[in-house]
């Protein structure tokens, strides 16, 4: 009868061995146990002790042998097994290396597919999602499966709450995945919304300003897009996500575009030049903000908003704010 230390007690659901993760089998587990247990006794013994035939117990050695959890024969003895912390780590790095070759190939293979999926049916490409709800769900599915980059385009009427965005762009940040920004400068103009930018670029975003934006956009590893299927003033949530294709690759390309052409928006290097209220007045002026909204801002009038902004200009001998804000960018203020 064989030894019941090596097999599940009767009548109990037998439970998933972690051994299955690394390639080793139940019988194999059992074998590899019988041998670190009593590593002399031999083919026909660890037959006993494992409840297998001496065919079955050979057959394993061959794969445990290749699995790096037994060594061969040699001239001091028969197989033995290998110390369990070396083998197994090894085992659990070829598995990683494993799964990571197969990551490589998903974006090859995902092209192959999209091209696929473009042939036997366009309209799959083209998902329309209608509801505030549905549009969340998307949204939080979307930031789920980024893996390297995630672009943006910002800009009002907010339609929906933006604190779940901005916590999944913080995990997102918090990954590693880059994330990139054009805000609307009328979006600037909300304090919550600048504040938030603000907040974001010091986890790590990269954000630029532009006067306008074209659309509401927002593009994922350069080839899925969701952007906004109604006008704003049309009500309702409403959007469409665009898998790979050309349409998306365009998407993309327009954000690049964008890109270069925006304005950086960041906090100014602390120099020891500019007061806070001075860096402060520096980064909203390079946003493009117009004076009342950059006045509301700091909470002063017009009149000396409009006066600090010339004394900074008299300091920089800069003729307009174009240039002010150029030479602003020359010594790292914004």
């Amino acid at each position: 009868m064989a030894n019941t230390a090596y097999e599940p007690a009767l009548g109990r659901t037998p439970v998933a061995s972690p051994w299955a993760a690394v390639g080793v089998s139940a019988f194999d587990e059992r074998l590899y146990r019988a041998v670190l247990h009593q590593p002399d006794a031999g083919t026909a013994g660890w037959a006993l002790l494992t409840g297998g035939s001496r065919s079955q117990v050979r057959d394993a050695c061959e794969r445990l042998l290749s699995l790096g959890l037994l060594q061969p024969p040699d001239s001091v003895g028969g197989l033995r097994a290998v110390d369990p912390r070396v083998a197994i780590r090894a085992l659990i790095r070829r598995r990683e290396t494993e799964s990571e070759l197969l990551a490589a190939t998903a974006q090859e293979m995902s092209t192959a597919y999209d091209a696929g999926l473009l042939r036997e049916r366009p309209a799959r490409l083209v998902e329309v999602v209608d509801g505030e709800g549905a549009n969340a769900a998307r949204l939080e599915e979307l930031y789920a499966r980024a893996e390297h980059e995630v672009c943006l385009f910002d800009s009002p009427p907010y339609l929906a709450p933006r604190t779940p965005q901005l916590d999944l762009q913080a995990d997102l940040l918090s990954r590693g995945v880059s994330y990139r920004a054009v805000y609307a400068t009328t979006a600037l103009e909300d304090p919550d919304v600048l504040w938030n930018a603000l907040r974001m670029v010091e986890l790590g975003e990269q954000a630029r300003v532009l006067p306008t934006v074209p659309v509401k956009l927002l593009v994922v590893d350069g080839h899925t897009a969701m952007l906004p299927l109604t006008a704003a003033d049309a009500g309702g949530y409403c959007a469409v996500l665009i898998r790979h294709s050309a349409v998306s690759d365009a998407l993309q390309r327009l954000f690049e575009l964008a890109w270069q052409q925006a304005t950086p928006l960041g906090r100014p290097s602390a120099d020891g030049e500019l007061t806070e209220g001075e860096r402060t007045l520096t980064r909203l002026l390079a946003a493009g903000m117009k004076d009342e909204a950059v006045a509301r801002h700091l909470g002063v009038s017009l009149r000396t908003l409009r006066r600090r902004v010339s004394d900074l200009q008299e300091r920089l001998g800069a003729a307009s704010r174009f240039q002010l804000g150029m030479r602003a960018a020359q010594r790292g203020w914004v």
